[in-house]
């Protein structure tokens, strides 16, 4: 009898196991080979479950946005306060925890500015889509309990990408000493203008 294989978790357990590799050397600098000893697997069954390196780098960014996801959201649901829910949803930006992902995270950026590609182009539309999606509703709810003023969901897209673009460009120049303290001065400033004053 032929052993049945879950194919959808044995493409998650090959890309975990690169997870690290990937951290501590980069995409540029790995070889298939390493990746499958790596995994235990040949390049055969590598190829089964991947077109590429750049491939995996995807596999890995899925599965750890789903994980941190859903931490994300239980934290959120714990806090009240608009500015504090807005930032939170940055500190993917700069926190510790959320370290291996914005490593993983850099390589994607870079995989996907460099090699346009239909399947990761869809993916980060998607996800770039459900995340303002679940910003916008931040700031909404924050209007229907009167903590912001009715034109706040003007800022959403402005607020939603500023972390981002913050981080760009603090990994790109270095120009920002503290990014943290960065992207919650910038938050601050925006919520002076878009908070009900009492």
């Amino acid at each position: 009898m032929a052993i049945i294989v879950d194919k959808v978790q044995k493409r998650k357990d090959i890309a975990l196991a690169c997870k690290e590799l990937f951290i501590e050397q980069g995409i540029e600098n790995l070889t298939i080979s390493q990746i499958t000893t790596n995994a235990g697997i040949g390049k055969g069954t590598l190829y089964d479950y991947f077109k590429n390196k750049e491939d995996i780098v995807f596999e890995i960014v899925n599965i750890l946005v789903e994980e941190r996801n859903i931490i994300k959201e239980q934290k959120l649901s714990q806090i009240s306060r608009t500015k504090d829910k807005v930032k939170l949803f940055s500190t993917f930006f700069y926190s510790e925890e959320d370290a291996e992902l914005r490593a993983i995270y850099k390589e994607f950026i870079s995989i996907s500015l460099l090699k346009q590609d239909e399947d990761r182009i869809a993916y980060q539309t998607a996800c770039t889509n459900s995340y303002y999606e679940w910003f916008k509703k931040i700031i909404q709810e924050g209007i229907d309990k009167g903590e912001l003023i009715q034109k706040s969901g003007r800022f959403a897209r402005g607020l939603f990408v500023m972390a981002e673009g913050m981080f760009i460009t603090s990994e790109v120049t270095n120009s920002i000493e503290n990014l943290e303290e960065e992207i919650h001065n910038n938050i601050d400033a925006i919520f002076d203008l878009i908070e009900v004053k009492k």
